[in-house]
């Protein structure tokens, strides 16, 4: 990876707005649930941007944290002894998270890239992969989510209905409100189109 110096004229607007987006407070609650969810011996990143950049760059908290939300025997990510020091082995660990994270069900449009966490592209994206994350282990709520379940907001789930043969065949007779109302003003005492209005003096 080289070195990029500073971005100007529209490169720099595009990369403002970007930057803006991220949520510091949403920092916090990520940091608190991972460090719940993997445990002590992760650390804590220094407050700010680059300080939670720098904490997830390497893969590893990220891998532990998707491998928490398995049970114990199907760990989908293999962890490292020793954080990978090389450049692209430290991608392809991300690259290892985000496969897992897409196979736990966090859908595409969620998904970062992984130049947006490496290179401190848009860390914003991080985040919203994170809460998507989060968000499906509460929905599943299988147990192995651990921290307090409101930081995360559930998915709506499937709610199915089922109806009797009799409640169906009475539907049949029953005239839904999509198709008019035959209550309320009607046009009694309307005389015809074309017809010349009666005036008696």
């Amino acid at each position: 990876m080289a070195n990029k110096g500073p971005s100007y004229g529209m490169s720099r607007e595009v990369q403002s707005k970007i930057e803006k987006k991220y949520d510091e407070e949403l920092e916090e609650r990520l940091v608190e649930w991972i460090v719940m969810q993997c445990g002590p011996d992760v650390g804590r990143p220094d407050r700010g941007r680059l300080g939670f950049q720098v904490w997830l760059k390497n893969g590893v908290i990220l891998s532990k944290l998707v491998n928490s939300l398995y049970p114990d025997g199907s760990k989908p990510v293999k962890v490292p002894e020793n954080p990978p020091s090389m450049v692209f082995k430290q991608m392809e660990q991300v690259a290892q998270f985000l496969k897992a994270a897409e196979d736990y069900g966090v859908t595409k449009t969620d998904m970062f890239q992984t130049v947006d966490l490496f290179e401190g592209k848009d860390l914003a994206a991080v985040q919203r992969t994170l809460m998507a994350l989060g968000s499906l282990a509460v929905t599943k709520n299988d147990g192995h989510y651990r921290g307090d379940p409101n930081w995360f907001m559930k998915k709506a789930q499937e709610h199915k209905r089922e109806f009797t043969e009799s409640q169906l065949q009475e539907g049949k007779h029953v005239i839904g409100l999509q198709m008019g109302s035959n209550r309320g003003a009607s046009q009694a005492g309307m005389t015809g189109y074309g017809r010349p209005r009666q005036i008696i003096s």
